[in-house]
């Protein structure tokens, strides 16, 4: 198997870095498994958001929602949102409910994943 590689970006790495130190383990132990799946071609287990093409994975964990998609060393985290911050998004964005349909559906949301 060739070597698999999680990269956070600026914004994603300073998410993680600003979290208590048992939760940036927990979030790291949980992409253990995740070689495998992400060279696969369906990671239905995750949620999923797309938008012109373009798929972006959803996992939760605790209060934590991170944001990635596939890469070809591996995965990319493109966001670390605490569940506070996306309830907020929502808020201002007058959604009336937290799905990822109607998160993807949302240009403003993908404005907040593609900030760096």
């Amino acid at each position: 198997m060739a070597p698999f590689q999680i990269i956070f970006n600026k914004t994603s790495s300073a998410e993680l870095a600003s979290l208590p130190k048992e939760m940036q383990l927990k979030i790291l132990g949980n992409f253990r498994g995740l070689p495998e799946e992400a060279m696969k071609t369906d990671l239905a287990q995750y949620g999923q958001l797309h938008r012109e093409g373009h798929v972006l994975y959803r996992f939760r964990l605790d209060d934590y929602r991170i944001y990635f998609e596939r890469h070809p060393l591996g995965i990319q985290v493109v966001r670390i949102l605490s569940r506070n911050s996306l309830k907020d998004f929502l808020y201002r964005s007058s959604l009336p409910v937290p799905e990822d349909r109607q998160l993807e559906s949302n240009p403003e949301f993908w404005k907040l994943m593609e900030q760096s």
